[in-house]
């Protein structure tokens, strides 16, 4: 009997020592988590984005291959004018924000400047408003007959097109986007060598000359990745050109034909795949760009520029440039405040009355999108650390084939915009029915919470890696020595340190998610299932709609800035507590 029974044992170890070991694998849990992770973001970020590239080169009607759609659409005035009117927004609005960012970094950075740590904060400000959010008040403030031109016109008899046509959708992506530039230059020219500057000085360079030929050029490498980081968003940007009516851009012809004419108009996939691809060319052309140059310092750090006292005339011009400059990247802030309480804000500099109306308007009509909110960006912020989490552990402590594959793939979200994904998840689950209800799976409102956690996974990836990063291995090969698992060393030892980013990662995630517009206006089929941007969207198209939808904008306003300051105490305190436990 026990011949009998060990013998097919016995046979299915001969025939795994037989077969090629591809074919029978030892997978270990940590395997089976990376392959599901893999086909999880195949299946939500690949397929859908290979669906549009597909049907972009397909003949609708005998389903072929075909450059024909790609003809059709250079050949059709209207995109053609799309087409350039975005690459002269997004090229402007990058000259814009630079204009806005680069006095602030300079100023900051090179002088000794009172409240210049107050001044980078104010600057970074516009981050936390998406600007589709901030697009009706800054009408109302720069537009024909908003409060600037009419003070124009009664005292001077002249106004300025600030918000007409493409010059609205500069202005509102420049003034939300600059920070970008603003974050990096500064940063950059923190870093510079001083010793180069010094050198210059000696040699008789002084001034706009020394910044031109030195100091500039040398923080070329941050003032490129922030122009780079203005130059995508703004190209793929779709709420702010919708809601300043301006169709004429790539982002809202491919939202219109799909939504209007449907999801087997070949021409959205078309639009489709050009954003996606000048996503990647900017990249790839800021890379060009910096690839063969030398920016190192000779000292550590770069020891920082050396900083000067100004002159009382000097510090009056500073003053009076950084104040209008705040005032100008604060003004979106300021007009959604004011349109919020205010009554009838028309041809008026300012509202006519105040109320708090508008606030229980919005409360009434909006409790559905804020709890729909609340849903969906909890759902993806959580599946955005356990996945970050998961792929930051099998990227740095294992050495799994394809882990960077996973990294990058994870990552490679960035490139996607919203509107592209949303129109991948269209075509990919519209022919799939949700199981157990007659309903395709487009409609369902899990995609939704399903593209938001695909749109934000990069941000939480990069927190719980930076995390993992401080986490010591010796400490997991302690655990392991005293016989743990490695399922109870990360449970017990990895995680649990690596909370503050995960904490950080999730708030990140949750507050970005909560105000994303570009993918769900895509998947939205009802207005039960509509997130708080969606609604922000709806309440904004009507002038009486919107006080609400301002008072709305604010919520979400307070959304994202209580995320960013939480995300941030969260890191500081956990570098705190590690510093500390170092100490010790």
């Amino acid at each position: 009997m026990s011949q009998n029974a060990s013998s097919p044992a016995a046979s299915r170890a001969g025939l795994a020592d037989i077969l090629p070991r591809w074919l029978v694998p030892n997978l270990s849990g940590i395997h089976l988590v990376a392959i599901f992770i893999a086909l999880l973001l195949i299946g939500l970020l690949l397929v859908p984005v290979a669906q549009v590239m597909v049907v972009a080169f397909q003949d609708p009607a005998t389903g072929a291959a075909t450059l024909q759609n790609f003809i059709d659409f250079f050949s059709t005035a209207l995109f053609r004018e799309s087409f350039w009117n975005s690459f002269y927004v997004s090229a402007m609005s990058v000259v814009v924000a630079t204009v806005i960012a680069l006095p602030l970094a300079y100023i900051t950075t090179r002088f000794h400047f009172s409240g210049s740590i107050l001044i980078q904060s104010l600057g970074f400000i516009p981050l936390i408003m998406p600007p589709f959010v901030g697009a009706v008040a800054m009408q109302l403030i720069f537009g024909r007959n908003g409060s600037v031109n009419l003070l124009l016109r009664d005292h001077f008899g002249f106004d300025i097109p600030f918000m007409e046509g493409l010059n609205g959708v500069i202005l509102v992506q420049s003034i939300h986007y600059f920070p970008f530039i603003l974050i990096n230059l500064s940063t950059s020219l923190r870093n510079i060598d001083r010793s180069m500057e010094e050198a210059a000085q000696n040699l008789g360079s002084h001034g706009l000359r020394l910044f031109k030929r030195i100091v500039f050029p040398l923080a070329m490498p941050g003032y490129i990745a922030g122009a780079a980081l203005v130059f995508i968003k703004v190209f793929d940007d779709l709420g702010t050109p919708l809601l300043l009516n301006v169709n004429n851009m790539l982002a809202p012809q491919a939202f219109l034909r799909i939504s209007s004419i449907g999801i087997s108009d070949p021409m959205g996939y078309v639009i489709s795949v050009i954003l996606v691809v000048f996503s990647i060319l900017s990249l790839w052309t800021s890379f060009l760009f910096m690839r063969g140059k030398d920016y190192a310092t000779v000292q550590k750090g770069g020891g920082g520029m050396a900083k000067r006292v100004l002159k009382p005339a000097e510090k009056a011009v500073a003053y009076g440039v950084v104040i209008f400059i705040l005032l100008l990247v604060l003004s979106p802030h300021i007009g959604l405040l004011l349109l919020s309480f205010g009554t009838i804000w028309s041809y008026a500099p300012l509202p006519d009355a105040y109320t708090l109306q508008n606030y229980v308007t919005m409360w009434e009509g909006s409790k559905t999108f804020i709890l729909n909110t609340v849903l969906y960006a909890g759902i993806a912020a959580t599946l955005d650390v356990i996945i970050g989490t998961a792929i930051a552990y099998i990227v740095l402590r294992t050495n799994i084939f394809g882990r960077k594959a996973l990294d990058y793939l994870a990552t490679a979200a960035l490139a996607v915009p919203g509107v592209v994904l949303g129109i991948g998840y269209l075509r990919t689950f519209h022919g799939i029915d949700v199981p157990f209800a007659d309903k395709p799976m487009a409609s369902w409102w899990v995609i939704i919470a399903l593209a938001l956690m695909i749109r934000r996974l990069p941000y939480a990836l990069r927190a719980c890696t930076a995390a993992l990063q401080q986490v010591s291995h010796a400490l997991e090969e302690a655990a392991e020595s005293l016989g743990a698992t490695k399922r109870r060393t990360i449970q017990k030892i990895v995680v649990p340190l690596m909370t503050g980013g995960i904490l950080a990662g999730f708030v990140t995630s949750f507050a970005t998610a909560a105000v994303e517009l570009s993918a769900t206006i895509m998947l939205v089929s009802s207005n039960n299932d509509a997130p708080l941007a969606y609604g922000i969207y709806l309440f904004m198209q009507t002038p009486s709609g919107r006080g609400a939808g301002a008072a709305l904008g604010i919520v979400a306003v307070i959304v994202v800035a209580v995320g960013t300051i939480a995300s941030q105490i969260i890191i500081e305190r956990d570098k705190k507590l590690k510093s500390s436990g170092g100490e010790h």
